[in-house]
């Protein structure tokens, strides 16, 4: 009787375990969706994918989809697929105009428009993450509460952003003007890696928005009107931090027009942590505590590993431990 009684316990255990699909007419709470443009982005998609397995808690079984250029879908070897299907990861098809091509990043754009209007009908939440994300917990902030229609991350430094206080510099004034941004919406936010006080400008690596709303579609609609003005064009010459940062300019009038304040969640410290950007870029801040900390950040990093980076870490013994074999595997 004791036996019966701890098997079905087990059972029941093992039952409460399985994320639980959802069923017709449902939607699910979230998905999570990255772009990949080459086959190093597909593999941190994948290694992203495998964190999320493994530390994502109550949404671990999340559905993960990995939008990628046509050329990239077409070139793919049967080991890449085998590990897509092992991790459950939704190879997708995304496009983007020739025009746009010039700009960095421009792809993404269009493939975050295409993953909010591929949920719409399927998922409450769509998390937009960039490759080089890692999950270490669950990820709990993503669960907007009622009345939250965007969670977000500031940009890690201030980059081309103006300072809040600042008159705005010809690229933002006529940014500005282009999107007819209101005064009156902009607020001040901080860079995690600097303490910087900035006018609105989002992290395009880390959003958290319900799909239904359809507020990521209208960004490439904002990056059309920066990138197809020649004034900011000749400006992008002449400044290649414009050409490769004009679609968060863009995503910075997306959402200025369109959500309420109010409606807008700053995800935590916790969330999006760059690790190592001190090494990486310079930065006032270190970020080598991995202490709670829920997904991280690891761009480049890893590509170039010196002796006993994993010593400069402190927090969980199994996360760093983690770090240390599938990261140095990725190499």
């Amino acid at each position: 009787m004791i036996q019966k009684t701890l098997l079905c316990l087990i059972i029941l255990i093992w039952l409460a375990a399985i994320p639980m699909a959802a069923g017709p007419g449902q939607k699910r709470p979230i998905v999570i969706a990255s772009f990949a443009e080459d086959g190093r982005a597909l593999a941190n998609v994948l290694l992203m994918a495998e964190s999320l397995r493994t530390f994502g808690g109550a949404h671990s079984g999340a559905p993960v989809w990995a939008y990628v250029p046509p050329a990239l879908r077409q070139q793919m070897d049967e080991n890449t697929m085998a590990r897509c299907n092992a991790l459950q990861v939704d190879l997708r098809i995304s496009e983007a105009p020739e025009d746009a091509l010039w700009f960095y990043f421009a792809r993404k754009v269009f493939a975050a428009a295409r993953a909010e209007a591929d949920a719409a009908a399927s998922a409450e939440l769509l998390a937009w993450v960039d490759e080089d994300t890692l999950f270490l917990q669950e990820p709990a902030e993503f669960i907007l509460a009622p009345g939250t229609r965007l969670g977000y991350r500031p940009v890690m430094h201030r980059n081309i952003s103006p300072l809040y206080d600042d008159p705005l510099d010809e690229f933002w004034s006529r940014a500005y003007t282009l999107m007819a941004i209101d005064d009156t919406t902009v607020f001040p936010m901080c860079t995690p890696a600097d303490g910087d006080r900035i006018r609105p400008y989002f992290n395009a690596g880390c959003l958290v928005v319900r799909p239904a709303e359809g507020v990521l579609g209208r960004w490439p609609d904002y990056f059309r009107k920066l990138y197809g003005d020649p004034a900011l064009a000749d400006m992008c010459r002449q400044d290649v931090k414009r050409q490769i940062f004009i679609h968060q300019a863009a995503l910075t009038g997306t959402f200025l027009n369109h959500l309420p304040r109010a409606c807008m969640q700053e995800f935590s410290s916790h969330v999006n942590y760059p690790v190592f950007f001190k090494q990486l870029f310079g930065s006032r801040r270190e970020f080598t505590d991995l202490t709670s900390v829920v997904t991280i950040r690891h761009e480049s990093f890893f590509r170039n590993l010196q002796e006993g980076w994993e010593q400069q870490l402190r927090g969980p013994a199994d996360r760093i431990g983690w770090l240390k074999k599938h990261l140095v595997r990725q190499k």
